[in-house]
């Protein structure tokens, strides 16, 4: 085929996927031919998933929201498929459609490339997670947990909750976001999901008269838990939760095995649970590891304009990038706006000045307290920044909500302004 245009191939089509597509389409304009490859037909929006679940709604039948048409409102083509391969040197894309069974492998080439596949959530490498495990990390998993608690099948037995070690890779070592800053190590690679269950989970025993916090450990392999979210901030948390009663361990080994009794831990340490709420290693996906792109574990090596600096022509965002540490969607939503820029900038679309702003990530979070509450968190400090902002209560709940309900409603393209008065709502009138 051949094309007048240069072509943007984006595997992935969540958050970093979805965003990066329809950044380079706002600044590129129609100077460039964008399709966006992903093995499922529509966007799992994970962050609202715990809150279904502690309000007894099946999650499946609101965390989605279909790809299709918000793509064809940007005049980006489809193609749900299951990426196969990217050969570098031939600037082509393997994928077999995932539509039927028995399809044929099939090639795409592109000029551009943005790799934003996310990560494989390694609950495979979890020994007993199958049959003793519970998460929030999708559908199934979101659906399951949520029938345990409401439809007669928790006991009101012991509850754990924490994560599995994770292997981060050399991708990001010497990139200096802000001045004197770095992308550090974490032990697990997102644990505001853990937090955000921990206190959700207290009320919901209270609320149905099934116990108290005292019922909950929570345990992280880290020196402290969720640190990319202010060490400040999340001693305030902690302060909090150990107050209700809530159990916490840090440094802990990595898991062994899950059994019926609890969670083993390698060298033989357990903590009883009846219901063990884990979140696993985050893993490069097989089809990505062994490229030249890659670091030592298998995430895509890049700058801080999110380019692989040995293939400018190659992009990464989101939990598939190096950089992004930790994984989660914001910092994802962050890089999505540089690649915009940077293709707009290839084609004479954008000045310079205008599109070389690099990376300076920050964890910007809002986690379900139950009970109609949440808590607030926007942090740099971890990167080397300065800011530290932590709130709790009714108005970041309804900030939560009020986000995915507008996400859905803009096919993913919440405007700035809108974010910008959510913040000024939050941290200067809350």
């Amino acid at each position: 085929m051949i094309r007048a245009k240069p072509h943007v191939v984006v595997l992935g089509g969540n958050f970093a996927g979805l965003a990066s597509a329809q950044k380079i389409r706002e600044y590129a304009g129609d100077g460039v031919e964008i399709t966006l490859i992903d093995r499922k037909d529509y966007l799992l929006f994970v962050p609202n998933i715990p809150t279904d679940v502690i309000e007894n709604r099946d999650p499946s039948l609101h965390q989605r929201m279909q790809l299709r048409p918000a793509l064809a409102n940007d005049d980006i083509h489809f193609i749900q498929a299951v990426v196969e391969h990217v050969d570098i040197d031939g600037r082509k894309v393997l994928f077999l459609p995932s539509e039927r069974p028995g399809e044929a492998c099939e090639s795409l080439r592109y000029d551009y490339l943005v790799i934003a596949l996310g990560a494989h959530l390694a609950y495979d490498r979890l020994p007993g997670f199958a049959e003793h495990g519970h998460t929030v990390s999708d559908l199934l998993h979101g659906e399951r947990l949520r029938r345990y608690l409401f439809e007669g099948g928790y006991k009101g037995g012991p509850i754990v909750i924490g994560a599995a070690h994770f292997h981060q890779g050399d991708g990001a070592e010497g990139l200096q976001p802000y001045p004197g800053g770095s992308i550090p190590y974490l032990k697990a690679a997102c644990e505001g999901p853990i937090l955000e269950m921990t206190t959700a989970m207290a009320n919901w025993l209270t609320r149905s008269g099934q116990g108290t916090p005292e019922k909950i450990t929570v345990f992280t392999p880290d020196e402290i838990i969720a640190a990319d979210a202010g060490v400040k901030n999340v001693q305030a948390f902690l302060q909090m939760a150990t107050g209700m009663g809530i159990h916490y361990r840090h440094n802990m080994p990595d898991i062994a095995r899950l059994t019926a009794e609890g969670v083993e831990f390698v060298g033989g340490e357990t903590l009883e649970a009846e219901i063990k709420l884990i979140l696993p290693d985050w893993v490069a996906h097989d089809c990505l590891r062994e490229l030249a792109i890659c670091d030592s574990m298998g995430f895509i090596k890049t700058n801080l304009l999110m380019r692989n600096p040995e293939h400018p022509e190659i992009f990464a965002a989101g939990d598939c990038a190096a950089v992004t540490v930790p994984k989660i969607g914001g910092i994802g939503h962050q890089e999505a706006e540089i690649i915009g820029r940077q293709i707009a900038l290839d084609l004479g679309r954008m000045d310079a000045q205008e599109a070389n702003h690099p990376l300076q990530p920050v964890t910007f979070c809002i986690g379900d307290m139950g009970e109609g509450k949440a808590v607030y968190v926007r942090s740099n400090s971890w990167f080397g920044g300065q800011d530290d902002v932590l709130k709790m209560g009714r108005v970041p709940y309804r900030l939560k909500m009020s986000y995915r309900d507008l996400f859905f409603l803009t096919h993913g393209k919440v405007p700035g302004f809108g974010l910008n008065l959510a913040q000024f709502a939050v941290e200067s009138v809350f």
